[in-house]
């Protein structure tokens, strides 16, 4: 579960700021909304073999960099 301390001093808007950024890194935000709705299982296997493609892409783009 994703929390900060509000540091002696530090406004409210600042440790919100800071919540929102440890949220968008551990990946919570993109989770709910990827489960927003339902997808079927093909769609899913699609998506996912997609993603690998380009990330397979990207890394062999890099590779000759």
């Amino acid at each position: 579960m994703t929390g900060v301390i509000v540091r002696p001093g530090e406004s409210f808007e600042k440790a919100l700021r800071r919540f929102t950024k440890t949220c968008e890194k551990s990946g919570i935000l993109s989770d709910v909304k990827k489960n927003q709705r339902f997808e079927k299982p093909s769609d899913e296997k699609k998506r996912k073999r997609n993603q690998a493609i380009r990330k397979h892409i990207k890394e062999q783009l890099e590779a000759n960099v």
